[in-house]
Parts: structure tokens; C-alpha cells; sequence
């Protein structure tokens, strides 16, 4: 009987020809095992950082349906090499824009979510090929107008696709697995399985390994992720439900977020419609907040939050637009901080583990400035110069 997987291959998989060829090889040696596959990548290296580059050369506000459309013709590029190598090792393939797989978004259009995607687009298909290519990052909204879907859609695009399909997901990057934090900053080790709620706390606190958003559809619809190294043997790290995991830890992993901004908002008064305006707009512009802390005395009203530092432009018009309507607010953006998490599944059962992580950075004196929790995560912010540090600390008292 045909198997058939989505695999994703990202950017540094695909950054030259001489990867694609081997990337087609292998694809090529699946398929003569009697496997369907449909593979999702990304742009070529760096190409969307160069689009990026050539856009702020022509202006500093360009319009975002203009953008998403240059954004999505680096991937465009890719699955048209692909296809293009495939056909020459004489692997039946059709290459795949988001439009034309049918993934339909919504919202914002440098940041839209998947609505659904048209799953017999892939059946028609794979009546006659053996391998379906589609461009990740990019879909099409109600209006017929491309749209991306952000950082790290490509991820999302996989594993939407594997839901739609009802498959398992193979993600494939330049690192082998995920590991209890980022192996540049400290030796941890490769974990064999990680639960869906971990890694998506991992990926929302900076952890950089696979997009939020694409491990919450597959938990949403049960899809194991398998996350490795391209085209490596070593073994990778299995992103399932945690009843299938037996084994649970206090503290799986700690996270490095550098991608964040700190922003502290002062008003004169306890002006409760300034605050309303605050949140309608954060809405209407689709910037993401967390780690939120409010004062309120004689001084007047003082609101801090965290934000990535993608939504640079978005904030800054935010405020451009109260600050005619509340000429007395004061706002300021600091870029030097960083966020530190603890991230466990155990903790929910084990305690101690809030108080010992407090310890930790008291005795390496390292500040921190703001703390939030959730049933399975503890954050900080501190100080950029410290969040290396604070890294290294909290991974060797918790063994990772």
C-alpha cells in the first residue's frame, strides 16, 4: 500500500543547487519505496532577507500586499528548481504555489492564518505524480490577493497540509532534533520526544526551533511532527501528545528570546480609555504581547509589555496615532533585554521548581525585571548582557 508524508525542508536545506540535487536524490529513493510525498520549503538561504534589503532601498513603508507578493516568489523559485531536478531523475512531480493547493487565509496580509486547504487539490495529484512540491509561507485570502503567513510559515504550511491529509510531518532543518536549549549557547542534550505543549511554549518563548503556530495545529489534530537534521541518519526528536510520553521531566528546556522589545507606556492620569484604545489597536494590527505588568498611582498610569521586535513598525504607528489624541503619553521601545524561560510539563505535578530557578539567578546576580508564569513555563527578563548567562545557570542546575 502507498505511504504518503509531508516533509519540509527549510531555507540553509535548500540554500544552493548542489543541496537541491541531493535533496531530489533523496526524495528520488523514497519514492522508489512506494512512497506519495508532498514536500514543502522554503526560500533559497537568505533570499527573503534580500528582498527585504531591495524593498528598504525604495521606501520605509512599503504597502503589505505589494510585500507579500515579492516575499512569496522566493519560495516560488524553489519548488520550480525542485520540480525542474526531479523531472530529470524521472520522478513524476508537480510543483504547487499556495494558490494553487488551495490554502486558503485570512487577516493580515504579511501575517494571514490558513482558513482551510482543498485536500482533493493533492488527490488530483497524486493520480499522476509521485510527488507534490508547494512553495510554504503563502496562501491566498477571500479577495484572491497573495498573502504570507509570517515567520516560520513554511512550518505552518506543512503541517496544515499533513492535517488536511491526515499524515504524520517530517520538518527538516540544520539541526538535528531539538534540544534542552539552543546547543550554541550551551552543550545540551538532543531530547527523543517532546510533548506538544512543551515545544509550543518552547517556540513562543524564543526557542527558534519550529513555528507556534504549527504545533498547535498538530496537536489540534493529533499529527506527530518528527523534527531532524537534512538528509543525516542521526536520530531526531518525535513532537507528539504527552500521554504517549512516558517519561516526564521537571524542566525540559530553557529558551533564549534575543527577537524581543520591551515596552513601557506612562500616562499622567488613570485614563481608562487610553488603555482601551492601547488594546483595540494591538488587536487591529495584530501584535502580540505578553509578559504584561501595570502600575497605577499619584504619578499616574504606567503600563509595560513584551512584543517581537518584527512588530517594530506596527507599535510605532500605534503610537504616532494616540500620541495626537493623548499628546501627554510618553512610550519608549528598549532592545536591551532579552526574555529567559524554564519550560517543563512536569512542573504541573513537581514542586520547588519556580523557587529554584529564583535562587539561581539570585546567586549569579542576575536582575531580572518582569516575571510571568503558565502551568508549564516560568519567564524572565533581564538584561541582554545576562541572558547568555542565565542560559548556562538554569541548564546545568536542571541537568539538561
Amino acid at each position: 500500500m502507498t505511504k504518503r508524508r509531508v516533509i519540509k525542508f527549510g531555507g540553509t536545506s535548500v540554500a544552493d543547487f548542489t543541496k537541491l540535487r541531493n535533496i531530489a536524490d533523496y526524495l528520488k529513493n523514497r519514492t522508489e519505496k512506494d512512497e506519495q510525498l508532498v514536500v514543502v520549503v522554503s526560500a533559497m538561504g537568505k533570499t527573503t532577507d534580500e528582498l527585504l534589503k531591495n524593498v528598504q532601498l525604495l521606501t520605509a513603508s512599503p504597502n503589505e500586499q505589494d510585500l507579500a507578493l515579492l516575499l512569496t516568489t522566493g519560495e516560488q523559485q524553489t519548488i520550480s528548481y525542485l520540480s525542474i531536478i526531479l523531472k530529470e531523475l524521472n520522478v513524476p512531480t508537480q510543483a504547487m504555489t499556495g494558490f494553487q493547493a488551495g490554502i486558503r487565509t485570512k487577516g493580515h496580509h504579511l501575517k494571514s492564518k490558513i482558513l482551510n486547504i482543498d485536500e482533493q487539490k493533492f488527490e488530483k495529484a497524486f493520480e499522476t505524480c509521485d510527488v507534490v512540491v508547494v512553495a510554504g509561507f503563502q496562501g491566498m485570502n477571500e479577495l484572491g490577493e497573495i498573502t504570507t503567513l509570517g515567520r516560520g510559515g513554511s512550518d505552518t504550511t506543512a503541517v496544515a497540509i499533513a492535517s488536511a491529509l491526515n499524515v504524520s510531518c517530517e520538518i527538516y532543518t540544520d539541526v538535528a532534533g531539538v534540544y534542552g536549549t539552543d546547543p550554541r549557547l550551551y552543550p545540551a542534550k538532543r531530547l527523543d520526544y517532546v510533548s506538544y505543549e512543551e515545544m509550543m511554549e518552547m517556540s513562543a518563548l524564543g526557542a527558534g526551533v519550529l513555528e507556534t503556530r504549527s504545533v498547535e495545529i498538530a496537536k489540534n489534530y493529533n499529527i506527530p511532527i518528527y523534527l531532524g537534521q537534512t538528509l543525516s541518519d542521526e536520530k531526531g526528536t518525535w513532537i507528539m501528545a504527552q500521554e504517549e510520553i512516558l517519561e516526564k521531566k521537571a524542566v525540559t528546556g530553557v529558551a533564549l528570546d534575543k527577537d524581543m522589545d520591551y515596552v513601557t507606556v506612562s500616562y499622567p492620569m488613570n485614563d481608562a480609555a487610553l488603555l482601551k484604545k492601547l488594546f483595540e489597536m494591538l488587536e487591529q494590527e495584530e501584535v502580540n504581547i505578553d509578559m504584561i505588568s501595570q502600575i497605577v498611582n499619584m504619578d499616574g498610569l504606567q503600563i509595560s509589555f513584551t512584543m517581537k521586535d518584527t512588530d517594530a513598525s506596527q507599535i510605532n504607528k500605534i503610537f504616532t496615532v494616540l500620541n495626537e489624541e493623548y499628546p501627554s503619553m510618553n512610550f519608549n521601545i528598549q532592545e536591551n533585554y532579552v526574555k529567559v524561560s524554564v519550560i517543563g510539563s512536569g512542573m504541573r505535578d513537581m514542586s520547588g521548581v519556580a523557587s529554584k530557578v529564583f535562587m539561581t539567578l539570585l546567586n549569579n546576580n542576575i536582575p531580572f525585571y518582569q516575571v510571568t508564569t503558565s502551568e508549564i513555563s516560568i519567564s524572565y527578563v533581564v538584561d541582554q548582557k545576562n541572558g547568555t548567562q542565565a542560559v548556562e545557570k538554569l541548564c546545568s542546575v536542571f541537568e539538561l
